[in-house]
């Protein structure tokens, strides 16, 4: 099912980073996108750039998404919005557990529940869910992170087996480090964060993420890239360590 066949997608996380450049560029290609975030200002400007229709609206918040998915019927979902926290279990507290929970895979089960029905009715879909190398590889910190992107990277593998006989097809994206404002977040301070992580590295742009879910989503109807791992060239994921103790 090459884009052309599809009429309308559902991007989350919208208003910056790679999901402003997913609606983007699936607005060039001829499908009109519902852009869901809670930044209302930055959705209308997008909006004013691209034709998108904005959806300003918290997606842990079942009630209201539910309402303004209500009678929508999407082609492509890309579960794109992503929350992350320092630490590890050690030192998490109830709002990292939580929020990270609740952003991270219960609006992706809740998206995925009420859209993939009508999917199947009509036997067209794409499903992309947004992961992590932090789903599929052990390092230190973000544990509540890394337990969320494991969920839907199983998740994703799951969709498959529920739209088994449906023209459905699911896409996970299995990034590394990308330079978006995550870590700005995370540290409460955009211009630390670039300096620490992104000044003199080579990371991912936004736009390496959309190439990979723009070549998914335009393969032939009869492929499914079911899983895309995408990494710059200099990060690599593995390592062994092994505390000695004496005595």
């Amino acid at each position: 099912m090459p884009i052309s066949d599809y009429r309308t997608a559902l991007v989350t996380g919208a208003s910056t980073g790679i999901g402003a450049v997913v609606v983007e560029r699936l607005a060039k290609r001829g499908l009109h996108v519902h852009a869901l975030a809670r930044h209302a200002e930055r959705l209308q400007a997008l909006a004013d750039a691209t034709g998108c229709t904005p959806h300003a609206v918290d997606i842990t918040d079942t009630e209201a998404l539910t309402a303004v998915l209500d009678g929508l019927e999407i082609d492509v979902l890309v579960n794109n919005a992503g929350v992350s926290r320092t630490g590890n279990i050690l030192t998490a507290d109830e709002f990292a557990v939580d929020e990270q929970i609740a952003v991270n895979i219960q609006a992706v089960l809740h998206l995925v529940r009420l859209l993939m029905p009508g999917m199947a009715e009509r036997d067209l879909g794409h499903i992309v869910n947004i992961s992590s190398i932090a789903g599929v590889y052990n390092f230190g910190g973000n544990t509540i992170y890394h337990a969320t992107k494991a969920a839907v990277h199983t998740l994703s593998r799951q969709l498959r087996v529920d739209g088994y006989g449906r023209r459905i097809r699911v896409t996970e994206i299995c990034p590394g480090r990308v330079e978006t404002e995550i870590f700005g977040r995370l540290l409460g301070d955009m211009e630390e964060a670039q300096r620490q992580f992104y000044d003199g590295y080579e990371s991912l742009k936004p736009e390496d993420i959309a190439d990979a879910i723009e070549f998914a989503v335009d393969s032939p109807r009869h492929v499914n890239i079911g899983h895309i791992e995408i990494l710059p060239t200099f990060q690599v994921p593995g390592g062994l360590n092994f505390e000695r103790r004496e005595g």
